[in-house]
């Protein structure tokens, strides 16, 4: 469902506008005596941690590379070493979320099924969310153009088993869930106007899952 980071990903490198910072290199040498100290692996996990905060909060384009650093409380090089710069640090988060996708997006799993993870995915990482909006408020790169995604070629399939309505659009389908799973990030003050429920507890949780619930059902009819 949130595809649209990933699109961004791949349009990266083929539509960047003038003066961006290409397409990672390769891993650089650490800093002098600073990797030997550190365990890579945990400075790998603390910088993605403090980049997903960052990017979430102020986009990749306002993104700085010694914020990044200073979340994650690690030399800024280590960021060239680890991941190549700043974008290849964008890009490692979108793998990770695409691993974290592929473990309960499989093939064939009921709509319903399908949507109520993403929420779960909402709810217990918000940032990551925020990343998500931030990126659809930005944009694509200058020059890029949208593409079909996976998931509205999913719903598209869907429709055609009788999923979803004849008479439904599926692009409509994929905007309308995108909007209710992402409300406790993207609209917390209409979730506690409207629901009176904070909107990353476990009441908020539940009443969105029923409503989501009796939402997908009617998509069928």
């Amino acid at each position: 469902m949130f595809t649209h980071l990933v699109e961004f990903v791949n349009q990266m490198d083929e539509s960047s506008a003038p003066g961006s910072p290409g397409p990672p290199r390769g891993p650089h040498r650490p800093p002098p005596g600073e990797e030997p100290r550190r365990d890579p692996e945990q400075t790998r996990s603390r910088l993605l941690r403090a980049a997903k905060a960052e990017f979430a909060e102020k986009g990749l384009a306002g993104a700085r590379v010694a914020a990044i650093a200073e979340r994650a409380g690690v030399n800024k090089q280590l960021i060239s070493y680890h991941f190549g710069g700043k974008d290849g640090l964008y890009r490692a988060l979108v793998e990770r979320w695409l691993e974290r996708e592929q473990a309960f997006a499989a093939e064939g799993a009921p709509l319903e099924e399908l949507v109520l993870h993403y929420l779960d995915v909402a709810v217990e990482d918000p940032e990551l969310v925020r990343l998500f909006v931030r990126q659809m408020l930005d944009g694509l790169p200058a020059g890029a153009s949208p593409e079909p995604t996976d998931d509205l070629d999913d719903l598209r399939r869907r429709q055609d088993e009788g999923e979803l309505a004849p008479e439904l659009d599926p692009g409509f389908v994929l905007l309308l869930l995108q909007g209710v799973v992402t409300a406790g990030v993207s609209a917390p003050d209409d979730v506690r106007r409207l629901l009176g429920v904070a909107p990353n507890g476990p009441e908020y949780r539940e009443r969105m899952a029923q409503q989501l619930r009796v939402l997908v059902r009617r998509l069928r009819d």
